[in-house]
């Protein structure tokens, strides 16, 4: 399909540069498959689902994983580099989008604040580097020590990172190191809430995907079929699957909270619809036409014009309802992105 098909307007406005507070206080968009849409607040999530319904959460942590030091080279001389790492190779090296990268040749040492210094090992077809971290203290330790939270380039371009962030852009179920940015519909939840749905009898599932920063990468093909996904780790249990599976026979809906969830779940699925145990990357790329197997609906913030994330929404929905959905959220000023409102699909 053709990429500019996805597009739409959004006044800068709508974005919302700080979380709600108290985060379940945000505003939450019910998008039916049909009818009217529904103003809600997340707070009210509880009586917008059914009793054996499960929602699935990433219990994914985000890490300090932007880092900006100084590269040293015998034949170069100094420069400045930026580096967002995105992806875990192993326990010293991972794979990271660079600034400056063109300044950058094999073998050369990034100093980084802290004493924290990696070497520039391989460069990837993407542009993206392998940097190898130096000592033998975990990176992320290292990172604790050096690095800033790795803020979306449409909030960090209008403010700087400050020490609010490593607690907003972290949701209350972050237990795993790895992701480089924040499931970001499950910002939203609180003690609260999850206290009000269990007492509504709604379960709650976990799973784990490290989200990478290919998630901010532009699409920059024409066209859907010429885009290729960067690949995420993920994982599933044999136990969590096995209750999901039962969630649905029982005649229970499983509600995705973020598409990151989402895209997990239908990777373990197999044609069948049974959710199976999953450990390894994932590239799952959905646009329209994709028939989805795990899922019954999905918890979402508002996403960029042009996005993966927004052609997979139009997946679920369809092109023209998410695109009516999108008009009737500006105008009524819901507030998009990461720090943004929420909607509800239910198809």
């Amino acid at each position: 399909m053709r990429v500019d098909l996805f597009d739409f307007d959004l006044p800068q406005a709508n974005i919302a540069l700080r979380p709600a507070s108290p985060r379940d206080s945000a505003r939450m968009l019910i998008v039916p498959r049909e009818g009217a849409f529904v103003d809600r607040t997340v707070a009210d999530l509880p009586s917008c689902l059914r009793a054996g319904d499960v929602l699935v959460f990433n219990d994914t942590r985000v890490i300090p994983a932007q880092l900006v030091g100084v590269r040293t080279s015998d034949t170069g001389g100094k420069a400045k580099i930026g580096a967002t790492l995105h992806k875990r190779i192993d326990l010293r090296r991972w794979q990271a989008f660079v600034k400056n990268g063109k300044r950058l040749r094999v073998g050369d040492v990034i100093a980084f604040p802290a004493d924290v210094a990696a070497t520039a090992e391989a460069l990837h077809e993407d542009g993206s580097w392998t940097l190898a971290f130096h000592g033998e203290e975990p990176v992320e330790v290292l990172l604790e020590r050096a690095g800033t939270m790795p803020l979306p380039p449409y909030i960090a371009g209008k403010r700087p990172t400050d020490e609010a962030d490593r607690h907003d852009y972290q949701t209350m179920f972050a237990r795993a190191d790895g992701a480089v940015a924040a499931p970001t519909a499950a910002l939203h939840f609180t003690p609260e809430l999850i206290s009000a749905l269990e007492n509504a009898e709604i379960k709650s599932e976990f799973l784990t995907l490290h989200v990478g920063a290919g998630t901010f990468l532009p699409v920059k093909a024409t066209d859907t079929a010429d885009h290729a996904m960067h690949a995420e780790w993920g994982e599933i249990d044999v136990a969590t699957a096995d209750r999901l599976n039962a969630v649905r026979a029982a005649g229970g809906r499983v509600i995705a909270v973020g598409t990151t969830s989402l895209r997990l779940l239908e990777s373990a699925t197999g044609e069948d619809g049974i959710i199976r145990a999953f450990a390894g990357d994932t590239a799952i790329f959905i646009t329209p036409g994709y028939r989805f197997k795990a899922i019954d609906g999905l918890m979402t913030n508002f996403h960029l014009p042009k996005s993966t994330l927004f052609m997979l929404i139009s997946a679920l929905m369809g092109l023209d309802r998410m695109q009516e959905a999108y008009r009737y959220a500006i105008d009524e000023g819901y507030r998009f992105y990461s720090y943004g409102d929420s909607g509800l699909l239910i198809p």
